[in-house]
């Protein structure tokens, strides 16, 4: 997944081998579009694989009706993105510009060609995550995100949708060009959301935008899978991986975006391989791509409410509509962590409205022309306000302890205290919230003094609070609800749990290191764990 970067001008060059393509004949037929006539529209399922044998074909705008991208593709190019690993729904319309021959191969034969010639999947995966990466930088796409600093459920969506890497584009209302204007026109001039051409989503949610874009995918309550891995931080990632890779048939579920508390983080330094450092978005992002190319499938923005175990063993999860329930043989926790709210009047009603629990990009053009407050002393805090130093005019460092050095790597503790755009406040806590529709200013005290600090941006990043209550007591926790595991559970196995067939990872794991390192490395090991519980339950399962 190295290449996942490499220009993509370059790679949409270097054409399939020829034995691959004779292959893609093999499970394919070919067909023929006629100039202007549609190869895929907007909404239809990524469920046939498209290689172009002669012609051109092109993408156009449909608010326009003209070409989206300057680029086409012709003869040995292949249309598709990353979602066609699991079959999303398209959101590109697709139109011969001339006449146009292709080979079409029904999806599920060209994921069983991917899984027999790594050197076809290798090349595939590369240009189709390229392209999501292009679509995403250069916000090609057909959905639409107005007013997002309004409405913190249009800004939701839009959080939503930029920590799962999904193209979009976002206006502010206040622009005068002609395209903010009709599209504002579009949602009554009010904050909404644009989907397809030109159709406005009732009451928009991340749920039902997961949804239209084929994310949220329709489960079968008859089925049992192997594995269901609850939470799709750094240890379910990396859990997905390998699972997929074992042949195990895995699913993940995930209530917020890929990456947990560590795709929040906009660049983490000391992760072997990337000296440079790499966001957690990123970097999670990269392994859910590998662990879709071994089949491992992603459902999100959906969360698990409750378990319970049925009379064979098998364990049953009921998702947060009470409408679907998943089972599987073995049960991975990964939930991880959430911060903590702080017990502030008016807290909950400017959520989203100048108090943020990220620091993303999204996050960051919110600290334009003003100072922002970050709370917390572990290493997401102090990566937050180094990275909102480049936005914000300046940034305060909230923390109740005297020092950095318990809870911070050092190399991130001595650059904040010697960043002239950044004040630690040490001994000091945020006591009241100021503002009405939006926040407005905060008050700090330290020690026995208070002040204010006008803010529109506050960043609140501290604690760990596990997200257990769905274990339903199945899996004994400790008493902060962290899930207790090996010894402390009275196995012999570092990631058992006291339930049979339940394991845990990562950060919601009792006494975890909590580093993002850590867990990969705890999500990769228990595959091992499980794939051998798999193996021992299945005669007494027949």
């Amino acid at each position: 997944m190295e290449t996942l970067g490499q220009d993509l001008e370059t790679m949409r060059r270097v054409p399939l081998a020829p034995e691959h393509v004779d292959a893609i004949c093999a499970i394919g037929g070919e067909r023929f579009y006629p100039a202007g006539s549609i190869v895929m529209d907007i909404g239809e399922p990524m469920d046939r694989f498209v290689y172009v044998v002669e012609g051109e074909i092109e993408v156009v705008d449909p608010y326009t009706d003209g070409r989206m991208l300057p680029s086409s593709l012709g003869p040995t190019q292949f249309l598709g993105e990353i979602g066609f690993l699991s079959s999303a729904t398209n959101i590109m319309r697709m139109r011969a510009a001339v006449d146009t021959r292709v080979i079409e191969a029904p999806r599920a034969a060209m994921l069983e060609l991917m899984s027999r010639v790594p050197e076809l999947s290798d090349h595939l995966i590369t240009v189709f995550a390229a392209r999501r990466r292009k679509q995403f930088e250069l916000r090609n796409d057909t959905i639409k995100v107005i007013g997002a600093d309004r409405d913190p459920r249009v800004q939701a969506v839009e959080r939503f949708l930029s920590r799962n890497r999904i193209p979009f584009q976002s206006y502010d209302m206040d622009a005068t060009d002609r395209e903010t204007a009709g599209l504002c026109s579009l949602t009554g001039h009010q904050p909404g959301v644009i989907v397809g051409a030109n159709r406005r989503m009732e009451d928009p949610t991340p749920r039902k935008v997961a949804q239209y874009l084929g994310m949220d995918l329709s489960i079968c309550s008859q089925r049992t899978y192997d594995l269901v891995i609850v939470g799709g931080g750094p240890a379910g990632v990396a859990a997905a991986v390998y699972a997929g890779s074992e042949g195990i048939e895995a699913l993940v579920v995930e209530d917020t975006a890929v990456g947990g508390q560590a795709g929040t983080s906009s660049r983490i330094e000391n992760y072997m391989g990337f000296p440079t450092g790499i966001s957690g978005t990123d970097l999670t992002w990269r392994g859910q791509v590998q662990a879709m190319k071994f089949g491992t499938r992603f459902v999100m923005p959906r969360r698990v409410e409750g378990i319970s175990r049925r009379e064979d063993g098998a364990y049953c999860l009921t998702l947060d509509d009470d409408a679907d329930e998943l089972c599987a043989r073995a049960i991975l926790v990964a939930t991880g962590v959430q911060y903590r709210r702080l017990p502030l009047d008016n807290l909950e009603e400017l959520e989203g409205a100048g108090i943020f629990y990220s620091a993303t990009d999204m996050e960051a053009r919110f600290c334009a022309r003003t100072e922002a407050v970050v709370i917390g002393g572990g290493n997401s805090a102090g990566q937050a306000a180094m990275y909102l130093s480049r936005a914000a005019s300046h940034v305060h460092l909230v923390v109740r302890s005297g020092s950095l050095a318990a809870s911070m790597s050092s190399y991130l503790m001595q650059r904040l205290e010697a960043d002239p755009r950044v004040t630690i406040h040490y001994h000091s806590e945020v006591t009241a919230l100021h503002g009405d529709s939006w926040l407005e200013g905060i008050t700090l005290r330290t020690k026995d003094s208070e002040q204010r600090i006008d803010t529109r941006a506050l960043f609140i990043m501290i604690g760990a609070a596990p997200n257990t209550d769905w274990l339903s007591g199945l899996a004994a926790t400790d008493a902060k609800g962290f899930v207790l595991t090996g010894a402390a559970a009275g196995q012999s196995d570092d990631y058992a749990t006291t339930a049979p067939g339940i394991f845990a990872v990562g950060d919601v794991r009792a006494n975890s290191v909590k580093r993002v390192a850590s867990a990969v490395g705890e999500g990769s090991v228990v595959v091992s764990r499980i794939w051998q519980y798999l193996e021992d339950t299945r005669p007494a399962e027949r």
